[in-house]
């Protein structure tokens, strides 16, 4: 008597039912309006995002080669724009929960490896005019190369260093310092600093602060918040970074500092945009649920991601977010100190532009 054998499929075996369901689900088998509701972005852009990371997420090493990359992209595109945590939206897609955390780690990865692709200043001169002329066209302030800030993003509780990682409001965060031009494209992106940093001093030991320094970009400078503004984010005057004057005396100091400040409001749009976009950062969810070294790589990720967008058009601004994490209020006692030579190039500004 011949004893029935029951074949078993490997696949789901090995990797949840997320093999076999979502071989079904086929992009060009629904609608934009589907996609962009779930995923946050349209077919055209999830198929771009096939052609540039497909090679990484096809790697016969990872444990997800059985998940498709389009199918991979989609699960992180979830899990980034709707800030759900893995295992609902691995149900909504029909993967599990373990599969749906490689997917979000492999994805994130592929596209931190591409950041320095996607997110960089201009270096030839014809760009670098015309990113200057963009600025000046906001609100006439010259020889702006970019406008930095500080945004805190929430993270859980790590389990080492913990109080390294607890801002002026008593929760855990990641500092994270940027730059973005006058479209509101990031230009620079340090998402990893310990949210126990005030911003000065996060801008005085990154990667950035070193560029300007030995000059790796001239004839211009950033815009920041003074030191002076009791404000959520505030830097030291340096050479490369004009801040606003503390208390402005004559017609063309106001002009001045009221030019700063509309120039300067493109980053804090960009920062909506970005939370709005992503909703995985915005707080309103909870907090990310990961390390500060995988969550400073998510916040990465979404930097590169916000950049595409808005090279394939998708550059319309958000309104501000429902989000509660917001920037921790800080005081500071001390002065600003006196760089000489700083306050000639603004002095020189001054008298050159706004008299």
């Amino acid at each position: 008597m011949a004893v029935p054998v029951a074949v078993l499929d490997c696949d789901l075996l090995l990797y949840g039912r997320g093999h076999r369901t979502l071989d079904r689900f086929k992009l060009e088998d629904v609608t934009d309006e589907y996609l962009i509701s779930t995923y946050g972005f349209p077919r055209q852009f999830i198929y771009y995002l096939v052609d540039l990371l497909g090679a990484s997420l096809s790697r016969p090493t990872q444990r997800s080669r059985a998940i498709s990359p389009e199918t991979q992209i989609l699960a992180a595109l979830g899990f980034f724009t709707s800030g759900y945590f893995q295992t609902r939206m691995g149900d909504a897609i029909g993967i599990s929960q373990a599969s749906m955390s490689r997917c979000v780690a492999n994805v994130t990865e592929a596209l931190v490896e591409r950041a320095s692709q996607f997110i960089r200043f201009p270096e030839d001169e014809v760009t670098v005019q015309s990113l200057k002329d963009d600025f000046y066209g906001l609100a006439g302030m010259p020889g702006v190369l970019g406008v930095v800030d500080c945004t805190h993003v929430a993270i859980k509780a790590p389990n080492a260093e913990d109080l390294s990682y607890v801002n002026r409001k008593g929760l855990h965060s990641l500092n994270c310092l940027m730059v973005c031009d006058a479209r509101g494209v990031l230009l620079s992106a340090e998402t990893h600093w310990p949210g126990s940093l005030p911003d000065y001093t996060v801008l005085q030991q990154a990667a950035l602060a070193s560029q300007f320094e030995n000059e790796l970009h001239k004839d211009g400078w950033l815009l920041g918040k003074s030191i002076f503004h009791h404000c959520d984010s505030s830097f030291f005057l340096r050479t490369w970074l004009m801040t606003p004057l503390h208390i402005p005396e004559t017609p063309a100091e106001y002009r001045y500092n009221m030019a700063h400040s509309a120039t300067h409001n493109v980053i804090e749009q960009t920062f909506r945009t970005i939370r709005s976009r992503f909703r995985c950062l915005d707080g309103s969810k909870g907090t990310l649920q990961y390390s500060p070294e995988k969550s400073s790589h998510i916040i990465l990720a979404c930097c590169v991601l916000h950049n595409i967008s808005l090279e394939h058009g998708l550059d319309v601004w958000s309104s501000p977010t429902t989000g509660h994490m917001e920037q921790p209020e800080e005081e500071y006692e001390q002065m600003e100190s006196m760089d000489s030579e700083a306050c000639r190039v603004r002095q020189e500004l001054l008298l050159t532009h706004f008299s």
